[in-house]
């Protein structure tokens, strides 16, 4: 039992300077793929440079944390008691960012542990990954929104329906006693369908007695904030 104990509450300062040095800096050098594959995926309103760079640094926390840690069990139960108090509220702009995080947490892990092998290949294949199907959107939508007097409605729903040939969805229809509004989505290849036209969609909706306005939105998978 002595001896058990004696194991787990070893100390483990049994790295040299010369390890340590090189595990922080194996995990600062992986950590720019992860700086380079997050700028390079990331455009818009998307990227955020303070996000990438706190990648980087996370990465490097995290080598030197696992350095520490080492093969102390005591020391690394106490870490992850002292680390589930800390909450994080940083909101997520796109879903991605998680796959970064977990990426620059990785990272550290193995380079705190020594396993730079497993770090080098895992990064180099999510590197590749990322670099093929990072810029992959969502296909931007079109907001077909009308408002006019109530007794348009018809009117209205049959120039979109001849326009757009029943591919624009309706996904709202607000009334009052003498006015209504249409809100349709369509893709945007749907709404290229317009073109063909030889006259454009909004000077036919205009056409119509009681018409107060037409706005055409494109929503994308950019978030601004």
């Amino acid at each position: 039992m002595k001896e058990y104990l004696s194991y787990i509450l070893q100390e483990s300062g049994t790295l040299t300077t010369e390890d340590i040095i090189i595990r922080i800096l194996a995990a600062t050098a992986l950590s720019i793929a992860v700086y380079l594959s997050y700028w390079y995926t990331h455009a818009g309103t998307t990227y955020s440079k303070k996000f990438n760079v706190s990648l980087v640094t996370l990465t490097i926390l995290t080598g030197t944390v696992m350095t520490v840690i080492g093969n102390n069990i005591a020391l690394s139960l106490g870490m992850v008691g002292a680390l589930s108090i800390v909450r994080f509220r940083t909101a997520i702009k796109d879903s991605r960012d998680t796959t970064y995080i977990f990426w620059a947490i990785i990272i550290g892990i193995c380079c705190g542990v020594g396993d730079y092998l497993v770090a080098s290949v895992g990064s180099v294949v999510v590197f590749l990954v990322l670099l093929v199907l990072g810029r992959v959107r969502n296909e931007n939508r079109i907001l077909l929104i009308i408002r006019s007097a109530r007794n348009q409605c018809t009117n209205a729903e049959g120039i979109v329906f001849e326009y757009f040939k029943g591919k624009a969805l309706l996904k709202v229809k607000n009334t009052t006693p003498n006015m209504i509004e249409l809100i349709y989505e369509m893709p945007r290849k749907v709404y290229a369908l317009t073109y063909k036209k030889e006259t454009d969609i909004v000077d036919r909706l205009y056409s119509l007695e009681g018409m107060e306005y037409v706005n055409i939105v494109a929503q994308s998978d950019e978030i601004t904030g």
